[in-house]
């Protein structure tokens, strides 16, 4: 079965390592934080101006104050502090997170992403994605694999505005997760129960699949 959004916030708090500083974009991205393995600690940052985010809060313990840049009422950590937005954007501009992860609408197979028009719907703007990408190391996207058509939204180029070029280095869907590549996506796991011929069939951009593709193990 397709992996749900909370299947693939579980799959990529995976890739979270100890001591890591890690940004969480809005959408799928914010459910990681509620489910880090234990014994890892991290410090997850909002662009708003939060260091030291925790899980969501339980219903009827929300401080409608303490919110992410998504606008969700958030807990924080022992340690937690709070800063204006000038403070969290050189954090984010200086290279001081090691790991990103953001929604998108479309990804090339360059590693392109575009996540700030909604096609038919008024946006304020791009938000703090353009520096997000243009500053982290290491991009992880937590995505759809195609859109409520069944179109493929990773592509061979993007249709959307791009947020940034060439900088995406790996895919969680609900169907897999994804390495970008010089060659294009590069299949690294499949969700259980979904078949490596159906994720070809819904991928538009060049996917490599090579040897045998493992179920992913959430």
């Amino acid at each position: 079965m397709p992996l749900d959004k909370i299947g693939i916030a579980k799959r990529i708090a995976q890739e979270v390592k100890d001591g890591y500083y890690v940004n969480l974009g809005i959408g799928i991205p914010t459910l990681v934080a509620n489910y880090v393995p234990e014994g890892i600690n991290v410090e997850f940052q909002s662009e708003n101006g939060v260091l030291g985010m925790g899980p969501f809060p339980f219903e009827g313990e929300e401080d409608a104050d303490v919110i992410n840049a998504g606008k969700q009422t958030i807990t924080t950590l022992p340690g937690a502090s709070f800063f204006d937005s000038a403070m969290s954007f050189s954090m984010i501009r200086g290279k001081h997170v090691d790991l990103t992860i953001l929604g998108a609408m479309e990804v090339s197979e360059e590693g392109d992403i575009a996540n700030w028009k909604i096609p038919g719907k008024m946006v304020k703007g791009m938000g703090g994605a353009m520096d997000l990408v243009a500053s982290a190391e290491n991009i992880i996207v937590a995505m759809m694999h195609v859109n409520k058509a069944g179109e493929s939204k990773l592509l061979k180029r993007c249709s959307l505005p791009l947020t940034g070029v060439k900088c995406v280095k790996k895919i969680v869907t609900e169907l897999a997760v994804l390495a970008v590549t010089d060659q294009g996506f590069k299949l690294l796991e499949r969700a259980p129960g979904v078949t490596v011929d159906y994720i070809v069939s819904v991928t538009e951009g060049k996917l490599i699949v090579e040897g045998d593709i493992p179920e992913m193990i959430i």
